[in-house]
């Protein structure tokens, strides 16, 4: 049997002398206890040294995912592959399987080997000659920095420190190139004031006065490259009646110099404006597709680097940069601010102002996971942050609609809310309640729904007695309604005697409760009336 072991200075091929010795996992290390007693167990067949620290790297990194490196593929061929009967003990089991299908060598993992490979590191260095202790010790801290540097992913490309100086750096030559220009429209005003207000474009503007220098040349001078013809008819035309004062060729060239300078400067902001949205691309791709590079590179910045920024909460995120307002709304105790940096995203920016606190704490909050996925995730590839932005633009789109919707469940059901009505019950004012007189109507109008039982009462069993007889009908009818006739001139007087006493205090109302007590006898008569003829119709 061959045992496959591997140090940080290179790769040691052992041969097993005696393999009884194996089948005793719990006192192998007995057998190790002297270099000596070691040498009788195994025996070094062949060690491969690595040159430096890069090939040591990759080796490593090479067992680390389970590959075969081209150090360990040559030592293989060349040890292994003479003696193809003998197993190979390996300490990784996916490593075995990896040099099984490539190299067809039947490799060997087991609680055996495992416990060999910790006797032979124990005796290592007796068991591998021409190595002293200084310099594996040295190799192995150098290997071990190395590897810590690649599993955190360390390479130029995720060096966040350029976009904190190259956002740093942008905002400084949008601040010169600002001043720059408002000196070079304020100085050249005073030869050609007209110039300014037909191009409002900074770029065009220096671009056009380098080339015209002073305004008599503008009939002669050809500005179809930089203006549109309209806007170059323009600025002919009030070349010929501007009213700058006349400056001297030095000055035309000064003003030319500073034009030059702008143009400069403009051109290197396109480039350096280039360089960091490529740079955050390949450093925070998600972090880029949710809020833009030059906010993602903004709160780099702010940060200090990417992984201080995933150290932060959603919450931080979101005011990042509104510190002041912060800690003023606390002192003051009023409320905090919503949003800092990030307000100058695109999905923020798009949102009425009703929704931009809503949209900027979803925002922050997706930011967040796409800041962690980018600073401690091991893909680059930003499809994580283009799904959380379909998310946000979704949701942004059903605010904007005041959509109602259940964020649990489907989603698709809408919230029915019904509009409050306000239901009020209509009344009828009661007058009789406002009269002071003793209600004596009251009693009149109890005594008057008594004679009309009476008189039903009266008039219903001859109704039914005999079908035939129509004539004492019409007889009980007369005199039915004889007494109501009687009663109603009656009430008339007693009402109009009542009158003469209350005329002082509240004569209209009594005339209503007449008027009222005379329609209710007139609608019992017509009841009346009709139930006659509807029986007389019966027969």
């Amino acid at each position: 049997m061959l045992v496959l072991f591997e140090t940080a200075a290179g790769y040691a091929i052992f041969k097993v002398l005696d393999e009884s010795k194996l089948q005793q996992v719990d006192s192998l290390y007995k057998e190790f206890e002297t270099p000596e007693k070691a040498n009788k167990i195994v025996k070094l067949k062949h060690f491969e040294k690595f040159q430096d620290t890069t090939e040591a790297l990759a080796a490593a990194t090479a067992l680390v995912e389970g590959k075969i490196g081209k150090s360990l593929k040559k030592v293989l061929k060349k040890v292994v592959a003479k003696e193809a009967h003998e197993q190979l003990a390996i300490s990784d089991a996916k490593l075995g399987g990896v040099i099984k299908d490539k190299l067809d060598v039947s490799c060997v993992h087991s609680p055996a080997v495992a416990e060999l490979m910790r006797c032979i590191r124990s005796q290592m260095e007796s068991l591998i000659t021409g190595l002293p202790p200084k310099e594996i010790s040295a190799m192995s801290l150098g290997l071990a920095h190395s590897l810590s540097r690649y599993k955190l992913k360390f390479s130029p490309d995720k060096v966040d420190t350029m976009i904190v100086q190259a956002i740093s750096l942008l905002d400084d030559l949008d601040k010169e190139l600002n001043n720059y220009i408002m000196r070079c429209r304020e100085w050249y005003g005073w030869h050609f004031p007209e110039l300014g207000k037909v191009i409002t474009d900074n770029l065009a503007y220096c671009k056009s006065v380098r080339k015209i220098g002073d305004r008599t040349n503008v009939a002669g001078s050809d500005l179809s490259d930089i203006l549109p013809e309209e806007i170059e008819a323009e600025v002919k035309l009030a070349a010929e009646i501007s009213m700058g004062t006349e400056v001297s060729e030095q000055d035309i060239g000064n003003i030319r110099h500073l034009c030059d300078q702008v143009i400069e400067i403009t051109d290197y902001r396109t480039q350096l404006y280039d360089y960091l949205k490529n740079r955050m691309m390949a450093i925070a791709p998600n972090l880029t597709v949710m809020v833009g590079e030059l906010v993602g590179a903004r709160l780099i910045s702010h940060a200090g680097s990417l992984l201080n920024l995933a150290k932060h909460p959603a919450s931080t995120v979101q005011i990042l940069g509104a510190e002041k307002a912060l800690f003023r709304a606390l002192k003051t105790r009023k409320d905090t601010p919503k949003y800092g940096l990030i307000y100058h995203a695109s999905l923020v920016g798009q949102t009425t102002a009703k929704n931009k606190g809503k949209i900027s704490r979803m925002l922050a909050a997706k930011a967040a996971l796409a800041i962690r996925y980018d600073a401690l995730g091991e893909d680059t590839n930003a499809e994580m942050g283009a799904e959380n932005r379909a998310k946000l633009e979704a949701r942004l789109r059903q605010l904007e609609e005041k959509g109602i919707r259940r964020i649990s469940g489907t989603g698709k059901a809408m919230a029915k809310a019904d509009k409050y009505q306000h239901k009020s019950e209509v009344r009828i004012y009661d007058p009789s309640g406002d009269s002071t007189i003793p209600s004596t109507s009251k009693k009149r109008k109890f005594e008057e729904v008594e004679e009309d039982e009476a008189a039903d009462e009266a008039a219903t069993p001859a109704v039914k007695s005999k079908k035939p007889k129509k004539e004492p009908k019409a007889e009980e009818e007369e005199e039915a309604v004889t007494p109501e006739a009687e009663e109603t001139p009656k009430k008339k007087k007693k009402k109009k005697k009542d009158k003469a006493e209350a005329e002082a205090e509240e004569p209209k109302e009594e005339e209503e409760e007449v008027a009222a007590a005379v329609e209710t006898t007139e609608k019992k008569k017509k009841k009346k009336k009709k139930k006659v003829k509807e029986e007389e119709e019966d027969e």
